[in-house]
């Protein structure tokens, strides 16, 4: 996947995409030890997973989406980085159909 989608990086998050032929959407999340400790990490998993239910059903065409959770994920601007970064990979795959 990583291969044939586009990938846009942020400050606390790198969003991976590929678009599918046929629903449903899919997400995937990848957080590191490095972002902090276990509590630290699902903290981190379960905005990622807010911010993701609320685009994806959304989203005007259907994709896989893996993020990945950078160490600055736990005290950055998360939200901030995944709306600009999502928003992007949108462009990007709209851009390459």
């Amino acid at each position: 996947m990583v291969r044939g989608g586009v990938r846009v990086g942020r400050r606390t998050l790198v969003v991976h995409a590929l678009p599918k032929q046929s629903p449903p959407s899919r997400a995937g999340f990848v957080v590191s030890k490095a972002v902090g400790n276990a509590v630290t990490r699902n903290r981190v998993k379960r905005r990622l997973r807010h911010l993701v239910a609320g685009v994806l059903p959304t989203s005007p065409m259907p994709v896989d989406v893996v993020v990945r959770a950078l160490p600055d994920a736990a005290s950055g601007p998360l939200a901030d980085d995944f709306a600009s970064a999502w928003h992007a990979a949108l462009t990007r795959l709209k851009v390459a159909a």
